[in-house]
């Protein structure tokens, strides 16, 4: 599709399909100038997932302990602007995400609280080539269990924006099964992560291109493959449901 709209995101809310493309979301020769831009920065590896990188912290690394909890609440708004710094003089594509959001979805759409406090969004992930990253499933209620904003969730999406794809490879794999949390950490283990191959041939395979928004349902399985060079980097953010007549909530 060329633009997102209400029935795209109502598609994906009622499971009539498991991911939505917006092709060119951001054009090529801006998304690859972004990109250049935001890594040229450098960039850290995920707490608890050190093979993938990221700029910003995501909600999902503080594992309900206190100290971590505290520390990405209070970087949130420093880590916000360290995108928009990056971008500079371009927008970015996290901020024109949520506008559009709000401006499509009849309720409108804002930045996720939580226990009283902005959440962060616009996270960047890095894949470097030669990198799997495991099939997981991300559900907010699971990070914030004591939580009944978490908990009001009708539906989770995740949103991702491509600014750099490897030539072969880095494709979005997702599985038509939802696995508990006690069912998926059974099989994880100590890793973040399932390998594939043990969930069989997934329901649906993305290869995005560079530009473009794919936005699907985190609650089922997905997986990244590994790129064969260059290295894949997206920023994406969660969408949260909690009725028609309800705003949607982002954060990362």
């Amino acid at each position: 599709m060329d633009r997102l709209d209400c029935d795209a995101i109502e598609k994906i809310v009622r499971e009539d399909v498991f991911a939505i493309c917006v092709r060119n979301f951001i054009d090529y020769e801006t998304a690859t100038s972004l990109a250049r831009k935001i890594l040229g920065h450098g960039y850290h590896k995920y707490l608890n997932a050190p093979s993938i990188g990221r700029i910003g912290m995501a909600f999902y690394e503080a594992e309900n302990q206190q100290d971590l909890m505290a520390n990405y609440f209070e970087s949130v708004f420093e880590n916000i602007n360290e995108l928009r710094k990056r971008c500079a003089p371009y927008a970015s594509p996290i901020d024109l995400l949520r506008c559009m959001l709000d401006e499509v979805w009849p309720a409108g759409a804002g930045l996720e609280t939580l226990y009283g406090r902005k959440m962060y969004v616009g996270l960047s992930r890095v894949v470097t080539p030669g990198v799997t990253f495991l099939a997981h499933h991300d559900i907010f209620f699971k990070d914030a269990p004591d939580s009944f904003q978490a908990r009001s969730l009708q539906a989770q999406m995740a949103a991702n924006v491509y600014l750099s794809m490897p030539s072969k490879g880095g494709e979005l794999q997702i599985w038509g099964q939802e696995l508990s949390p006690g069912e998926f950490d059974e099989m994880r283990g100590e890793s973040y992560g399932i390998d594939p191959a043990v969930l069989g041939e997934p329901m649906v395979e993305v290869c995005p291109n560079v530009g473009d928004l794919i936005l699907f349902n985190s609650r089922r399985m997905h997986a990244v493959t590994p790129g064969m060079d260059g290295i894949r980097l997206s920023l994406s953010c969660f969408v949260g449901y909690r009725g028609p007549a309800m705003p949607l909530s982002f954060w990362s």
